[in-house]
């Protein structure tokens, strides 16, 4: 049987808005981390087959196929192509599920996957607007749909309004989303001190460490924030980062292993995605966990670390209720409402958190999932060797 092997993975620190790297170039970012990538692996950049990258918002600096110019721009062989695909917050997530499924198919042998952002440069859903706006299109993508409103009518399409049926749904309170919140920060700064970030890391200039975690921050202070929307429990504090960032990891097969003398690390053990309710949007994550348990044999308890994005801190709460994980195991090092989420790299940033994390603690099993728009979620479980 076919196996895909994780050789190397890497990532920037992430930068907060506005600050350390938002004025860098999204293609800088990404060329920055395959440079190390390649540097770190031992890997002939030229007989890698192909190079896939998430990326959202790919408009002015991330337009153009970002992947292909992210590896251009890090001066690595012409002759390796790239694409850049989109599936919202799990962009890249799914890119390492391309690469993977190119190497188990035997078409691949050495696939780099990946993903950049610069939230700071191009903000959130602005693609959309940009493009939409001249022709006199404002009223996002599912305005205007028959067959959409005839299905859903006319609900709010929208993650701050899926984060909050969330919370009501799986009766979650707002002093359950700052505790939940607090403890991310907690939990990144303690990684930080401790050094746990160290070797997935690859500075850029002067930034050295994550810019998001805060050290001061209390439950007082996040009760004294105004809610999101109306009427809401959901608050700023108990949301994600915007935030700038790349990750990328290389992926190879049994034959690259062994003809390029490289050292697996970790084998992906399963890789699957799933659907549910698009206005809620971000529960998906709870089927599909457990369609891939079901899929992969498993059961929860046999996941030794696991990695949940962090949009919200219902989603991982609602999660937490339904697959009964333990939450010692969950989010260890802190998550994206502490770390950030520079969307189209997020995907890569925690399965390279997850596969250190898993080295370093000595785990076996670790379980990457994350909510996406459109109502979806990937799953990827990885065994550590």
């Amino acid at each position: 049987m076919a196996e895909a092997y994780i050789v190397e993975a890497v990532r920037t620190p992430v930068g907060r808005r506005g600050k350390g790297l938002s004025a860098v170039h999204p293609a800088d970012l990404g060329a920055h981390v395959l440079t190390a990538l390649i540097e770190r692996s031992g890997a002939d950049p030229a007989a890698v087959e192909d190079v896939v990258f998430g990326c959202l918002d790919t408009v002015g600096p991330q337009a153009g196929d970002i992947a292909r110019t992210s590896w251009l721009a890090a001066g690595l062989p012409e002759e390796v192509p790239g694409v850049t695909i989109d599936r919202q917050c799990g962009s890249s997530q799914q890119a390492v599920h391309f690469a993977a499924q190119g190497v188990l198919s035997g078409t691949q042998d050495l696939v780099v996957a990946g993903g950049t952002q610069n939230m700071s440069m191009i903000p959130i859903a602005f693609a959309s607007r940009a493009a939409a706006e001249p022709l006199g299109l404002t009223d996002g993508p599912y305005a205007g749909s028959e067959g959409w409103r005839a299905r859903y009518g006319d609900r709010p399409v929208d993650q701050f309004h899926g984060a909050q049926l969330i919370a009501a749904k799986w009766d979650i309170s707002r002093r359950d989303m700052e505790e939940f919140a607090l403890r991310s920060h907690r939990r990144a700064v303690r990684a930080i001190d401790e050094g746990r970030f160290a070797r997935e890391l690859v500075a850029y200039g002067d930034v050295t460490a994550d810019e998001g975690p805060r050290r001061d921050t209390t439950l007082e202070k996040m009760a004294g924030l105004a809610p999101v929307l109306a009427g809401g429990a959901l608050t700023a504090a108990c949301s994600s980062q915007i935030s700038d960032g790349a990750a990328a990891m290389l992926l190879a097969s049994e034959r690259a292993v062994r003809e390029h003398g490289l050292t697996p690390r970790a084998r992906v053990h399963h890789l699957s995605v799933r659907g549910e309710d698009p206005i809620r949007m971000l529960s998906a994550p709870i089927p599909a966990t457990a369609y891939a348990l079901k899929k992969a044999g498993m059961t929860i308890a046999d996941i030794d670390l696991v990695e949940i994005n962090e949009a919200f801190a219902p989603v991982v709460l609602a999660w937490l209720k339904e697959t009964g994980a333990d939450p010692e195991k969950v989010n260890v090092n802190g998550g994206a409402i502490a770390l950030g989420h520079p969307l189209g790299a997020t995907g890569v940033r925690l399965m390279t958190t997850l596969l250190h994390e898993l080295e370093r603690t000595g785990g076996r099993f670790g379980l990457q999932t994350m909510c996406e728009g459109g109502g979806q979620a990937n799953v990827t479980i990885i065994e550590r060797l």
